[in-house]
Protein backbone atom coordinates (compact mmCIF):
# COMPACT_ATOMS: atom_id res chain seq x y z
CA UNK A 1 0.00 0.00 0.00
CA UNK A 2 2.89 2.74 1.04
CA UNK A 3 4.63 1.51 -2.39
CA UNK A 4 0.92 2.28 -4.25
CA UNK A 5 1.07 5.82 -2.74
CA UNK A 6 4.45 6.89 -3.05
CA UNK A 7 4.03 6.17 -6.97
CA UNK A 8 0.68 7.76 -6.87
CA UNK A 9 2.29 10.91 -5.24
CA UNK A 10 5.38 11.06 -7.82
CA UNK A 11 3.34 11.32 -10.48
CA UNK A 12 1.06 13.88 -9.34
CA UNK A 13 4.24 16.17 -8.76
CA UNK A 14 5.40 15.04 -11.74
CA UNK A 15 2.57 16.28 -13.58
CA UNK A 16 2.29 19.43 -11.49
CA UNK A 17 6.01 20.21 -12.76
CA UNK A 18 5.56 19.33 -16.37
CA UNK A 19 2.56 21.50 -16.46
CA UNK A 20 3.77 24.13 -14.57
CA UNK A 21 7.01 24.34 -16.89
CA UNK A 22 4.98 23.80 -20.33
CA UNK A 23 2.82 27.11 -19.01
CA UNK A 24 6.11 29.03 -18.41
CA UNK A 25 7.19 27.96 -21.91
CA UNK A 26 4.35 29.35 -23.34
CA UNK A 27 4.10 32.67 -21.34
CA UNK A 28 7.54 33.20 -21.52
CA UNK A 29 8.67 32.11 -25.17
CA UNK A 30 5.34 30.83 -27.38
CA UNK A 31 3.24 33.53 -26.43
CA UNK A 32 5.89 36.27 -26.84
CA UNK A 33 7.14 35.23 -30.86
CA UNK A 34 5.11 35.16 -33.83
CA UNK A 35 5.91 31.51 -34.73
CA UNK A 36 8.04 28.18 -34.81
CA UNK A 37 11.79 29.26 -34.55
CA UNK A 38 15.20 29.68 -33.10
CA UNK A 39 13.56 31.31 -29.64
CA UNK A 40 10.67 28.83 -29.13
CA UNK A 41 13.39 25.95 -29.62
CA UNK A 42 15.95 28.18 -27.04
CA UNK A 43 13.22 28.46 -24.66
CA UNK A 44 12.46 24.87 -24.42
CA UNK A 45 16.06 24.02 -24.18
CA UNK A 46 16.62 26.12 -21.54
CA UNK A 47 13.97 24.74 -19.20
CA UNK A 48 14.94 21.09 -19.97
CA UNK A 49 18.17 21.76 -19.21
CA UNK A 50 18.00 24.10 -16.20
CA UNK A 51 15.76 20.77 -14.50
CA UNK A 52 18.40 18.58 -15.25
CA UNK A 53 21.26 20.57 -13.32
CA UNK A 54 18.61 20.44 -10.77
CA UNK A 55 17.67 16.74 -10.36
CA UNK A 56 21.52 16.25 -10.62
CA UNK A 57 22.08 18.64 -7.73
CA UNK A 58 20.11 16.81 -5.91
CA UNK A 59 21.25 13.71 -6.55
CA UNK A 60 24.75 13.79 -6.14
CA UNK A 61 24.16 15.85 -3.14
CA UNK A 62 23.36 12.56 -1.49
CA UNK A 63 25.97 9.98 -3.06
CA UNK A 64 29.69 9.69 -3.37
CA UNK A 65 30.50 11.41 -6.50
CA UNK A 66 33.54 13.54 -6.80
CA UNK A 67 32.80 16.97 -4.60
CA UNK A 68 34.21 18.81 -7.46
CA UNK A 69 31.07 17.22 -9.47
CA UNK A 70 28.77 18.31 -7.02
CA UNK A 71 29.70 21.63 -6.35
CA UNK A 72 29.65 22.21 -10.37
CA UNK A 73 26.15 20.73 -10.16
CA UNK A 74 24.74 22.92 -7.15
CA UNK A 75 25.01 26.64 -8.27
CA UNK A 76 23.62 26.08 -11.56
CA UNK A 77 21.06 23.85 -10.07
CA UNK A 78 19.74 25.14 -6.92
CA UNK A 79 19.62 28.50 -8.63
CA UNK A 80 17.03 27.59 -11.35
CA UNK A 81 15.00 25.94 -8.75
CA UNK A 82 14.72 29.44 -7.12
CA UNK A 83 14.00 31.40 -10.15
CA UNK A 84 11.77 29.13 -11.79
CA UNK A 85 9.71 29.44 -8.36
CA UNK A 86 9.65 33.11 -8.53
CA UNK A 87 8.75 32.76 -12.18
CA UNK A 88 5.97 31.09 -12.36
CA UNK A 89 4.61 33.27 -9.27
CA UNK A 90 5.66 36.15 -11.28
CA UNK A 91 3.79 34.87 -14.60
CA UNK A 92 1.15 33.83 -12.51
CA UNK A 93 0.69 37.87 -11.33
CA UNK A 94 0.71 38.64 -15.02
CA UNK A 95 -2.51 37.31 -15.69
CA UNK A 96 -3.94 39.80 -13.47
CA UNK A 97 -2.22 42.59 -15.55
CA UNK A 98 -2.84 40.93 -18.91
CA UNK A 99 -6.71 42.26 -19.20
CA UNK A 100 -5.62 45.89 -17.70
CA UNK A 101 -3.11 46.48 -20.42
CA UNK A 102 -4.90 44.98 -23.29
CA UNK A 103 -8.23 47.32 -21.99
CA UNK A 104 -5.72 50.14 -21.84
CA UNK A 105 -4.69 50.04 -25.43
CA UNK A 106 -8.15 49.43 -26.87
CA UNK A 107 -9.16 52.59 -25.33
CA UNK A 108 -5.95 54.57 -25.94
CA UNK A 109 -6.55 53.43 -29.76
CA UNK A 110 -10.54 54.09 -29.69
CA UNK A 111 -9.24 57.60 -28.64
CA UNK A 112 -7.20 57.97 -31.61
CA UNK A 113 -9.71 57.09 -33.76
CA UNK A 114 -12.41 59.41 -32.87
CA UNK A 115 -10.06 62.39 -32.71
CA UNK A 116 -8.91 62.12 -35.79
CA UNK A 117 -9.93 64.34 -38.35
CA UNK A 118 -11.39 62.11 -41.64
CA UNK A 119 -9.03 63.84 -44.69
CA UNK A 120 -11.04 65.34 -47.31
CA UNK A 121 -11.81 64.02 -50.69
CA UNK A 122 -9.97 65.47 -53.15
CA UNK A 123 -11.29 66.80 -56.54
CA UNK A 124 -11.32 65.01 -59.44
CA UNK A 125 -8.49 66.27 -61.74
CA UNK A 126 -10.92 66.68 -64.48
CA UNK A 127 -13.37 68.90 -63.28
CA UNK A 128 -10.42 71.43 -61.83
CA UNK A 129 -10.55 73.47 -65.31
CA UNK A 130 -7.55 75.68 -64.04
CA UNK A 131 -5.35 72.53 -63.58
CA UNK A 132 -4.77 70.31 -66.40
CA UNK A 133 -5.12 66.14 -65.98
CA UNK A 134 -1.81 64.80 -65.79
CA UNK A 135 -1.05 61.56 -68.26
CA UNK A 136 -0.73 58.32 -65.90
CA UNK A 137 2.16 56.50 -65.75
CA UNK A 138 3.06 52.85 -64.92
CA UNK A 139 6.43 52.33 -63.35
CA UNK A 140 8.74 50.17 -65.50
CA UNK A 141 9.15 47.53 -62.96
CA UNK A 142 4.99 46.54 -63.36
CA UNK A 143 5.27 46.16 -67.08
CA UNK A 144 2.63 44.29 -68.73
CA UNK A 145 1.02 43.36 -65.52
CA UNK A 146 -0.01 46.57 -64.84
CA UNK A 147 -1.46 47.52 -68.03
CA UNK A 148 -3.37 43.87 -67.55
CA UNK A 149 -4.62 45.43 -64.43
CA UNK A 150 -6.27 48.79 -65.74
CA UNK A 151 -8.80 46.98 -67.28
CA UNK A 152 -10.31 45.97 -70.91
CA UNK A 153 -9.35 48.50 -73.28
CA UNK A 154 -6.33 49.73 -71.24
CA UNK A 155 -7.93 52.54 -69.65
CA UNK A 156 -9.07 53.27 -65.69
CA UNK A 157 -7.24 53.86 -62.77
CA UNK A 158 -4.07 51.92 -61.88
CA UNK A 159 -4.17 48.99 -59.00
CA UNK A 160 -3.77 50.47 -55.29
CA UNK A 161 -0.07 50.04 -53.79
CA UNK A 162 -0.07 47.36 -51.21
CA UNK A 163 -0.74 48.16 -46.62
CA UNK A 164 2.61 48.23 -45.52
CA UNK A 165 3.04 45.07 -43.43
CA UNK A 166 1.13 45.55 -40.05
CA UNK A 167 3.30 45.84 -36.84
CA UNK A 168 3.45 43.21 -33.81
CA UNK A 169 -0.61 42.31 -32.89
CA UNK A 170 -2.01 44.11 -29.39
CA UNK A 171 -2.13 40.20 -28.14
CA UNK A 172 1.94 39.66 -29.10
CA UNK A 173 2.71 43.19 -27.47
CA UNK A 174 0.62 42.93 -24.53
CA UNK A 175 2.45 39.09 -24.21
CA UNK A 176 6.31 40.78 -24.39
CA UNK A 177 5.42 42.92 -22.18
CA UNK A 178 4.08 41.27 -19.71
CA UNK A 179 6.69 38.36 -19.90
CA UNK A 180 9.40 40.66 -20.02
CA UNK A 181 8.01 42.47 -16.60
CA UNK A 182 7.93 38.73 -15.16
CA UNK A 183 11.34 38.01 -15.98
CA UNK A 184 12.83 40.95 -15.04
CA UNK A 185 11.39 40.60 -11.43
CA UNK A 186 11.88 37.12 -10.82
CA UNK A 187 15.55 37.28 -11.58
CA UNK A 188 16.06 40.69 -9.79
CA UNK A 189 14.40 39.01 -6.70
CA UNK A 190 16.70 35.59 -7.08
CA UNK A 191 19.21 37.99 -7.20
CA UNK A 192 18.39 40.36 -4.19
CA UNK A 193 18.14 37.17 -1.93
CA UNK A 194 21.33 35.48 -3.27
CA UNK A 195 22.92 38.35 -1.96
CA UNK A 196 21.47 38.34 1.29
CA UNK A 197 23.08 35.67 1.65
CA UNK A 198 26.55 35.57 0.33
CA UNK A 199 26.75 38.53 2.71
CA UNK A 200 26.22 36.54 5.28
CA UNK A 201 24.12 36.67 8.36
CA UNK A 202 23.09 39.81 10.09
CA UNK A 203 23.11 40.23 13.85
CA UNK A 204 19.75 40.24 16.19
CA UNK A 205 19.43 40.97 19.74
CA UNK A 206 16.58 39.90 22.07
CA UNK A 207 16.32 40.09 25.58
CA UNK A 208 14.52 36.91 27.47
CA UNK A 209 13.71 37.39 31.41
CA UNK A 210 13.92 34.00 33.02
CA UNK A 211 12.00 34.05 36.61
CA UNK A 212 14.75 31.65 38.02
CA UNK A 213 17.48 33.83 36.93
CA UNK A 214 19.60 35.18 39.57
CA UNK A 215 20.62 39.09 39.92
CA UNK A 216 24.42 37.58 39.55
CA UNK A 217 23.61 36.43 35.58
CA UNK A 218 21.89 39.57 34.42
CA UNK A 219 22.70 40.47 31.02
CA UNK A 220 24.30 37.18 30.53
CA UNK A 221 24.62 36.78 26.18
CA UNK A 222 24.13 33.64 23.88
CA UNK A 223 24.69 33.60 20.80
CA UNK A 224 22.78 31.71 18.81
CA UNK A 225 23.66 30.35 15.48
CA UNK A 226 21.73 27.77 13.19
CA UNK A 227 21.51 26.40 10.09
CA UNK A 228 24.33 27.45 8.19
CA UNK A 229 24.35 24.04 5.84
CA UNK A 230 28.28 23.98 4.60
CA UNK A 231 27.91 22.10 0.74
CA UNK A 232 28.50 22.76 -1.99
CA UNK A 233 27.08 25.95 -2.41
CA UNK A 234 28.11 27.44 0.98
CA UNK A 235 31.89 26.65 2.00
CA UNK A 236 35.03 27.50 3.94
CA UNK A 237 34.46 31.63 3.21
CA UNK A 238 30.86 31.62 4.22
CA UNK A 239 31.98 29.71 7.48
CA UNK A 240 34.46 32.32 8.11
CA UNK A 241 32.07 35.56 7.63
CA UNK A 242 29.94 33.14 10.37
CA UNK A 243 32.58 32.89 13.07
CA UNK A 244 33.74 36.34 12.45
CA UNK A 245 30.13 37.83 13.37
CA UNK A 246 29.55 35.59 15.92
CA UNK A 247 33.56 36.85 17.65
CA UNK A 248 32.31 40.38 17.31
CA UNK A 249 29.27 40.05 19.59
CA UNK A 250 31.75 38.96 22.23
CA UNK A 251 29.22 36.18 23.55
CA UNK A 252 29.32 34.66 27.05
CA UNK A 253 28.38 31.41 25.30
CA UNK A 254 27.52 30.16 21.79
CA UNK A 255 24.98 27.83 20.90
CA UNK A 256 25.21 25.99 17.44
CA UNK A 257 21.22 24.42 17.26
CA UNK A 258 22.11 21.77 14.37
CA UNK A 259 22.48 21.90 10.82
CA UNK A 260 25.89 22.86 10.37
CA UNK A 261 27.01 20.81 6.95
CA UNK A 262 24.69 19.30 4.12
CA UNK A 263 27.93 16.71 3.45
CA UNK A 264 30.58 14.32 4.70
CA UNK A 265 33.63 14.85 7.22
CA UNK A 266 35.87 14.31 4.12
CA UNK A 267 34.71 16.92 1.81
CA UNK A 268 33.38 19.36 4.51
CA UNK A 269 36.13 19.11 6.99
CA UNK A 270 38.12 21.99 5.60
CA UNK A 271 34.99 24.00 4.89
CA UNK A 272 34.14 23.91 8.83
CA UNK A 273 37.53 24.44 9.61
CA UNK A 274 36.78 27.93 10.93
CA UNK A 275 35.14 26.88 13.19
CA UNK A 276 37.86 26.17 15.92
CA UNK A 277 38.15 30.13 15.95
CA UNK A 278 34.70 30.62 18.02
CA UNK A 279 35.31 32.43 21.10
CA UNK A 280 33.49 32.56 24.40
CA UNK A 281 33.67 32.95 28.00
CA UNK A 282 31.82 29.85 29.08
CA UNK A 283 32.67 28.01 25.19
CA UNK A 284 30.49 26.70 22.27
CA UNK A 285 27.89 24.16 22.30
CA UNK A 286 26.62 22.11 19.74
CA UNK A 287 23.29 19.82 19.44
CA UNK A 288 22.55 17.86 15.99
CA UNK A 289 20.16 18.73 13.65
CA UNK A 290 18.47 16.75 10.90
CA UNK A 291 21.02 17.30 7.99
CA UNK A 292 23.76 15.69 10.30
CA UNK A 293 22.11 12.41 10.38
CA UNK A 294 22.14 12.44 6.51
CA UNK A 295 26.14 13.43 6.46
CA UNK A 296 27.44 11.29 8.97
CA UNK A 297 26.10 12.77 12.71
CA UNK A 298 28.96 10.59 14.42
CA UNK A 299 31.70 11.59 12.46
CA UNK A 300 30.45 14.93 12.54
CA UNK A 301 29.84 15.39 16.56
CA UNK A 302 33.66 13.95 17.11
CA UNK A 303 35.12 16.71 14.10
CA UNK A 304 33.17 19.82 16.14
CA UNK A 305 34.57 18.13 18.93
CA UNK A 306 38.16 18.47 17.61
CA UNK A 307 37.22 21.59 16.59
CA UNK A 308 36.95 22.46 20.29
CA UNK A 309 32.54 22.73 21.16
CA UNK A 310 30.96 20.58 23.08
CA UNK A 311 28.40 18.21 21.60
CA UNK A 312 25.36 17.74 23.92
CA UNK A 313 24.29 14.54 22.87
CA UNK A 314 21.51 14.03 25.51
CA UNK A 315 23.71 16.42 28.48
CA UNK A 316 23.87 18.51 30.65
CA UNK A 317 26.01 21.03 31.84
CA UNK A 318 26.10 23.07 34.98
CA UNK A 319 26.78 26.35 34.37
CA UNK A 320 27.24 29.05 37.20
CA UNK A 321 24.05 30.47 37.00
CA UNK A 322 21.80 28.12 35.07
CA UNK A 323 21.42 24.72 33.79
CA UNK A 324 22.55 24.22 29.91
CA UNK A 325 21.06 20.80 27.80
CA UNK A 326 21.04 20.06 24.82
CA UNK A 327 19.32 16.55 23.00
CA UNK A 328 19.77 15.56 19.21
CA UNK A 329 17.29 16.01 16.68
CA UNK A 330 14.57 13.78 16.04
CA UNK A 331 15.73 12.41 13.05
CA UNK A 332 18.43 10.66 15.22
CA UNK A 333 15.49 7.99 16.21
CA UNK A 334 16.10 6.13 12.88
CA UNK A 335 19.63 5.41 13.75
CA UNK A 336 18.83 4.86 17.39
CA UNK A 337 20.10 8.09 18.19
CA UNK A 338 17.14 10.35 18.76
CA UNK A 339 16.11 12.89 21.62
CA UNK A 340 16.17 11.50 25.35
CA UNK A 341 15.17 14.18 27.73
CA UNK A 342 14.79 12.69 30.79
CA UNK A 343 19.03 11.48 29.93
CA UNK A 344 19.45 15.51 29.58
CA UNK A 345 16.92 16.64 31.97
CA UNK A 346 15.80 14.08 34.43
CA UNK A 347 17.57 14.58 37.72
CA UNK A 348 18.14 18.27 37.70
CA UNK A 349 17.57 20.74 40.06
CA UNK A 350 13.97 22.50 38.62
CA UNK A 351 14.90 25.31 41.39
CA UNK A 352 17.51 26.57 38.97
CA UNK A 353 17.09 28.36 35.44
CA UNK A 354 17.59 25.77 32.25
CA UNK A 355 18.08 26.64 28.83
CA UNK A 356 17.65 23.36 26.24
CA UNK A 357 19.30 23.38 22.75
CA UNK A 358 17.02 21.43 20.11
CA UNK A 359 17.36 21.54 16.44
CA UNK A 360 13.27 21.37 15.81
CA UNK A 361 10.91 23.71 17.33
CA UNK A 362 8.64 21.14 17.60
CA UNK A 363 10.60 19.54 20.49
CA UNK A 364 8.83 22.25 22.67
CA UNK A 365 6.51 20.09 23.89
CA UNK A 366 8.74 17.64 25.95
CA UNK A 367 10.00 20.86 26.92
CA UNK A 368 7.53 21.63 28.71
CA UNK A 369 7.13 18.67 30.35
CA UNK A 370 10.25 18.80 31.86
CA UNK A 371 10.29 22.51 32.99
CA UNK A 372 12.49 23.88 30.47
CA UNK A 373 12.72 27.69 30.95
CA UNK A 374 14.23 28.67 27.59
CA UNK A 375 14.37 26.81 24.64
CA UNK A 376 16.51 27.27 21.64
CA UNK A 377 16.28 26.17 18.35
CA UNK A 378 16.22 26.72 14.23
CA UNK A 379 15.28 24.38 11.59
CA UNK A 380 12.48 26.46 9.69
CA UNK A 381 14.72 29.08 8.21
CA UNK A 382 11.79 31.22 8.46
CA UNK A 383 10.43 29.54 5.76
CA UNK A 384 13.23 30.90 3.42
CA UNK A 385 11.77 31.57 0.59
CA UNK A 386 8.33 33.29 0.30
CA UNK A 387 5.75 31.57 -0.05
CA UNK A 388 7.11 28.91 1.78
CA UNK A 389 6.87 30.58 4.88
CA UNK A 390 3.08 29.62 5.08
CA UNK A 391 4.10 26.13 4.71
CA UNK A 392 7.21 25.85 7.46
CA UNK A 393 4.59 27.70 9.42
CA UNK A 394 2.00 24.93 9.25
CA UNK A 395 4.49 22.41 10.05
CA UNK A 396 5.97 24.26 13.18
CA UNK A 397 4.53 25.48 16.46
CA UNK A 398 6.96 28.58 15.97
CA UNK A 399 7.89 29.77 12.42
CA UNK A 400 10.55 32.57 14.09
CA UNK A 401 10.98 34.76 17.18
CA UNK A 402 10.31 34.25 20.85
CA UNK A 403 7.04 32.80 21.76
CA UNK A 404 5.79 31.50 25.16
CA UNK A 405 4.51 27.80 25.90
CA UNK A 406 2.87 27.75 29.22
CA UNK A 407 6.01 28.55 31.66
CA UNK A 408 8.55 27.77 28.79
CA UNK A 409 9.88 29.93 26.18
CA UNK A 410 10.72 29.32 22.45
CA UNK A 411 13.55 31.11 20.34
CA UNK A 412 13.06 30.09 16.86
CA UNK A 413 16.27 31.36 14.59
CA UNK A 414 15.94 32.07 10.69
CA UNK A 415 19.36 30.36 10.66
CA UNK A 416 22.47 31.57 9.50
CA UNK A 417 22.79 29.93 5.90
CA UNK A 418 20.57 28.06 3.43
CA UNK A 419 19.48 24.41 2.25
CA UNK A 420 19.20 24.16 -1.20
CA UNK A 421 19.19 27.26 -3.11
CA UNK A 422 21.27 29.71 -1.66
CA UNK A 423 18.45 32.10 -1.81
CA UNK A 424 16.53 33.84 0.88
CA UNK A 425 13.45 36.03 -0.03
CA UNK A 426 11.25 37.61 3.68
CA UNK A 427 13.23 35.31 5.55
CA UNK A 428 16.96 37.09 5.89
CA UNK A 429 19.26 35.15 7.78
CA UNK A 430 20.61 35.87 11.52
CA UNK A 431 22.38 35.33 14.44
CA UNK A 432 20.76 36.25 17.30
CA UNK A 433 22.33 37.12 20.77
CA UNK A 434 19.84 36.31 23.22
CA UNK A 435 20.22 38.34 26.11
CA UNK A 436 18.76 37.05 29.65
CA UNK A 437 17.07 39.08 31.98
CA UNK A 438 16.82 38.61 35.46
CA UNK A 439 13.75 39.65 37.33
CA UNK A 440 15.93 40.64 41.22
CA UNK A 441 17.76 43.36 38.50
Amino acid sequence: MAIVVFVLVALLVLAVLVTGNWYLWRRLFRDTTQGPGAVRRAGAVVIVTGWALTVGAFVTSRSDVPFWLKQLLAWPGYLWLALSLYLLLAVLAGELVRPVLRGVLQRRDRSAETTAAPAAPAAPAEARADVPAEPETVPPDRGAGAARDAGPGGGGASAAPEAPAAGPSRRLFVSRVVGGAAAAAAVATVGHGTYGVLRGPGVKRVTVPLAKLPRAAHGYRIAVVSDIHLGPVLGRGFAQKVVDTINSTQPDLIAVVGDLVDGSVKDLGPAAAPLAQLRARHGSFFVTGNHEYFSGAEQWVEEVRRLGLTPLENARRELPHFDLAGVNDVAGEDEGQGPDYARALGDRDRGRASVLLAHQPVQIHEAVEYGVDLQLSGHTHGGQLWPANLLAGAANPTLAGLDRYGDTQLYVSRGAGAWGPPTRVGAPSDITVIELASREA
